[in-house]
């Protein structure tokens, strides 16, 4: 046996001074990611207490804020106290709207970047709906938590890893709801699918596809209002999926992605950078600000996501080239596959046609697999708007919950796993694409989670 010197044992010594060190401040390691220590219970499924009136306050009221502010004024038991915003034109517009309709005048915060910190000062708001930039999200979320309310925030979630990990130490701290309003999760299709899902008609799940593929160079022109004046700039910051959210939400729900399996490591890769200062250069003067962005973001970004499980999701966004709009939207298994955009369906058993062809009438599939929540509330989401009634309907669901005490459909977790892809992308393209672990923000309560069911 090899004898140890004393410069061996000095070394050995220090080892294990240092795994010590690191075992006191976290909980354990998943290859090399240290999980910090929890600061309190897990929410998942966590329940509020009921409310016979939930109570709402708004922070952003811009393009998307001032649409919540409409569809949440046509859900029962509710009731908006208060508004905030920095620009008083959105701000006028809300509330108009809703004494317009005979509504109470909700409060007005404004005149400083940190005028809603006056706003959840108050003693008569429940829920907090954030849809600010998204540099807000975290801090804006966070200050809510700890004021006693509970954060609704427009996706992402957050930007960074530590963002994440605040948000989710902060709602077991508080107990509070944190949810990030995937508002795709709730459109007719992606119901459809869930509902497919859970009956099996599919099989063993082996594979999805998502992306967000959305032309949007004209925002570049909105400069000093609007989401264009703010978003334009993250093409300049980061080079890897900067909107993963709205293809990838949908897929990790078919997945039981935190309930029963959970992300393991990705690996990105982006296309080289040329449409959006292609752009600015044929649309602005030569020395407009437009045209001295460095944007690094490549035009496409592709990231590979592993499972625990070993399934796989491909994940795209391209908000740049000239092409039609998809989410792709695609969950194969071993009995065959779903795709959208457009819809269409192959199945070995039980499908109207040979695998080998894909089927794109949808009636039947609709009228025999349509998720119970869109047969309840279609129609009434329809009508109310929001992406195809999507909207509506993700509102309706949250204020149902918070008034029924049930658990909300989405959790902090899910917000932090699925916005997480976008900051571990940027850091795998920046290292020739190689595989970055993500992060177990249900500190392993994801093996015992019960798989979302299907509600309505």
């Amino acid at each position: 046996m090899k004898q140890f010197n004393r410069r061996d044992f000095l070394k050995a010594a220090s080892a294990t001074a240092a795994a010590s060190v690191i075992s006191g401040c976290a909980t354990g390691t998943q290859s090399g990611v240290i999980t910090p220590p929890a600061q309190g219970r897990s929410v998942i499924g966590l329940v509020a207490p009921k409310m016979d009136i939930v109570r709402v306050g708004f922070i952003g009221l811009g393009q998307r804020g001032f649409g919540h502010v409409k569809r949440m004024s046509h859900i029962a038991g509710t009731e908006i106290k208060a508004i905030c915003d920095t620009h008083d034109e959105v701000l006028q517009r809300s509330a108009n709207y809703l004494t317009d309709k005979g509504l109470a005048k909700p409060a007005l915060y404004t005149g400083a970047d940190n005028a809603y910190q006056a706003m959840l000062n108050r003693d008569d708001i429940d829920i907090v709906i954030i849809s600010t930039p998204w540099s807000w999200h975290a801090p804006m979320a966070i200050d809510t938590m700890n004021s006693g309310k509970h954060a609704f925030v427009e996706v992402p979630l957050a930007l960074t890893v530590e963002e994440m990990w605040q948000l989710v130490d902060t709602a077991e701290r508080t107990q509070k709801n944190c949810m990030m309003m995937e508002n795709v999760n709730y459109g007719r299709d992606e119901l459809m699918v869930l509902n497919m899902v859970r009956q099996g008609v599919f099989g063993e799940l082996l594979h999805g596809e998502a992306a967000y593929i959305h032309e949007l160079r004209w925002q570049m022109k909105e400069v000093e209002h609007k989401t264009g004046s703010w978003r334009t700039a993250w093409h300049a910051k980061r080079n890897g999926n900067l909107y993963p959210t709205h293809g990838l939400g949908p897929v990790s729900q078919y997945m039981n992605i935190n309930r029963g399996d959970r992300f393991d490591f990705l690996t990105s890769m982006s296309s080289p950078a040329l449409g959006r200062s292609g752009y600015a250069k044929k649309e602005f003067p030569a020395g407009h600000q437009r045209n001295q962005l460095n944007y690094i973001a490549g035009d496409m970004n592709t990231t590979l996501i592993k499972t625990v499980k070993g399934r796989s999701i491909m994940v795209q966004h391209d908000t740049t080239t000239p092409r039609p709009y998809s989410r792709h939207n695609l969950i194969q298994g071993t009995n065959g596959v779903f795709a959208g955009f457009p819809n269409r369906i192959a199945l070995e058993d039980g499908g109207s046609k040979s695998f080998h062809e894909w089927d794109y009438e949808m009636a039947d599939w609709y009228k025999k697999y349509d998720h119970p929540l869109w047969t309840k509330m279609g129609e009434e989401a329809e009508r109310n708007g929001g992406h195809g009634g999507m909207d509506f309907l993700m509102f309706w669901r949250m204020i149902y919950c918070l008034r029924n005490g049930e658990a909300l459909d989405q959790d902090v977790y899910d917000g932090a796993a699925w916005s997480v892809i976008s900051p571990l992308s940027a850091q795998s393209v920046s290292n020739r694409s190689a595989s970055i672990d993500i992060p177990d923000f249900t500190r392993g309560a994801w093996q015992s989670a019960k798989p979302l069911g299907i509600v309505g």
